[in-house]
């Protein structure tokens, strides 16, 4: 084997494997949280299940993507950036996702009959942060727009600040005015999944982050 041969066999395919996996885990995100901000839009009861179901479509997809960037990881013995910051990428993205399919669900199994405006706007900064998320991500392959992922991070890390607020306002409403205790607990755990789905887009955008300063 030729010396240029036993290069090429240790130099990452990167571009062949960690990107478009970690760019695929990203658009899935985004579909599942244009799916979640369907369904809390919508009066139609059967629409709105079967729009949940489809997110658990979409989470299972996830799952499968994280998995086989942990065992490329597992493969490669060199990869594009830190092994650490790839597994850690690749876990928030998919706690993105979780927390998304958490909410849906106990949407459905709570049977909740109205759609507050908290649950609404929440889910609207879901999305927001999951489209900044894949546009940085897609961004890593090259780092040569190192602007355009540290601004879509900023933008992330606002998107839960705005989350933050919301979360707060709407508990606060709820222990205001809310008289019926089963009704509140619903709506709290339902808020605080909302709202923990904006964290994980803020975890993904601090290891892209740390990316960016560690290949600076």
């Amino acid at each position: 084997m030729s010396l240029n041969s036993i290069f090429q066999y240790f130099v990452p395919k990167d571009k062949k494997v960690f990107f478009p996996l970690f760019e695929q885990a990203a658009n899935n995100v985004v579909a599942m949280a244009t799916v979640l901000v369907e369904a809390v839009n919508s009066n139609e009861i059967a629409s709105r299940e079967e729009m949940f179901k489809q997110i658990d479509k979409l989470e299972n997809k996830g799952d499968e993507l994280t998995h086989q960037i942990y065992l490329e990881l597992g493969k490669n013995f060199i990869t594009p950036f830190d092994r650490e910051d790839i597994h850690s990428l690749a876990t928030a993205i998919d706690d993105v996702a979780d927390y998304i399919q958490g909410s849906a669900n106990r949407m459905m199994l709570y049977n909740i009959d109205e759609y507050t405006e908290s649950i609404k706007k929440l889910s609207e900064l879901i999305l927001q942060g999951s489209v900044e998320l894949e546009k940085a991500v897609r961004e890593l392959k090259d780092l040569k727009n190192v602007r355009n992922i540290a601004d879509s991070c900023i933008r992330i890390n606002s998107v839960e600040n705005q989350a933050d607020y919301v979360f707060d306002r709407a508990v606060a409403d709820l222990f205001l005015y809310e008289k019926d205790a089963l009704r509140l607990i619903k709506y709290k755990e339902i808020l605080a999944a909302l709202e923990t789905a904006t964290d994980m887009c803020e975890d993904a955008a601090n290891v892209m982050e740390s990316i960016l300063v560690k290949n600076a």
